[in-house]
């Protein structure tokens, strides 16, 4: 008896806090989960060690951090809010392994992204050469437009400019058309926000880009520009994972019924990840945490 509570400890668990949250009946979650009542009691009767009360207490934790999101978050991710939020100290492993008792996964999927070939008026060289490295900020920003849709057919485009270092959004700007103003007015509100900073700046071939225009913007700028290589999206790999980041944990998982509702969603998104979403590689900070680490650790 004793082995078979250990064995369905995990069911039992989450049968438990199925009951606590949801209030769904005992008898039929058991049935449910193909195991006898009266063993799901002389579970709850034992005495708990002090790993099993911790497991109890994560659980709310975990659903009410899930649902926050609507359920964007994953094993990793939540570690990191957990953690971070909480003032505690706990391995991804048991995170995971609660989730999956919970049966908590990320809704979040991954599509692939269409390119389109440009004539360009100039080009640059791959300066940035996939050294997605930097420990200043200023240093690299790389820039890229994405497509959206909502509506019937309809279609809005988002252009935005990451900071290397921090992997923060400098500056994002969302139009109809994925014209030269759309990305000129981006590139126009990061440099005003931050005059000073002449960075490698890297983007893809894109029509924008590659005009005499937008380079004349980045000699005045005492910018250095960079491009991809033709069809090596992974030159530019950091502002990607932003896209498919955004997508995965926002655009894909509702549909957009107008312009102004996917304009909402985006503006929110862009602050979340910004100022609140955590990342592991930013030691455990948000892209706007980090940054002022940075600048404190020059200071």
């Amino acid at each position: 008896m004793i082995l078979s509570q250990v064995r369905n400890e995990s069911i039992y668990l989450a049968i438990k806090e199925l009951n606590n949250l949801k209030s769904f009946p005992i008898t039929e979650l058991c049935e449910f989960a193909g195991v006898s009542r009266s063993s799901y009691y002389k579970w709850t009767n034992r005495k708990e060690n002090a790993n099993e009360k911790f497991n109890e207490a994560l659980l709310p934790l975990i659903i009410e951090a899930y649902e926050e999101r609507n359920g964007i978050l994953g094993y990793r991710q939540m570690t990191i809010k957990l953690n971070r939020e909480n003032k505690i100290h706990v391995n991804p492993k048991r995170i995971y392994r609660l989730m999956d008792i919970l049966n908590l996964k990320s809704v979040c999927c991954k599509k692939r992204k269409n390119y389109k070939k440009s004539t360009p008026e100039t080009a640059a060289e791959n300066i940035l050469n996939r050294e997605f490295y930097a420990n200043k900020f200023g240093e690299k920003w790389l820039t890229d437009v994405t497509e959206m849709k909502y509506g019937i057919g309809q279609k809005a485009y988002l252009s935005a400019i990451l900071n290397l270092a921090d992997k923060s959004i400098v500056s994002f700007v969302i139009g109809h058309s994925n014209n030269n103003n759309l990305v000129f007015e981006t590139f126009d509100i990061a440099h005003q926000k931050h005059p000073d900073v002449t960075p490698i700046f890297h983007s893809d071939r894109g029509f924008q880009y590659t005009s005499k225009i937008f380079k004349n913007k980045l000699n005045q700028a005492n910018m250095t520009q960079s491009m991809s290589r033709i069809s090596r999206c992974i030159d530019n790999g950091p502002m990607e994972a932003f896209w498919g980041m955004l997508k995965s944990e926002m655009y894909y998982l509702k549909k957009f019924s107008s312009y102004d509702d996917l304009k909402e969603a985006i503006i929110d998104y862009i602050d979340y990840y910004n100022n609140h979403r955590y990342q592991k590689r930013l030691n455990s900070m948000t892209p706007i945490e980090y940054r002022i680490h940075l600048l404190e650790s020059i200071a």
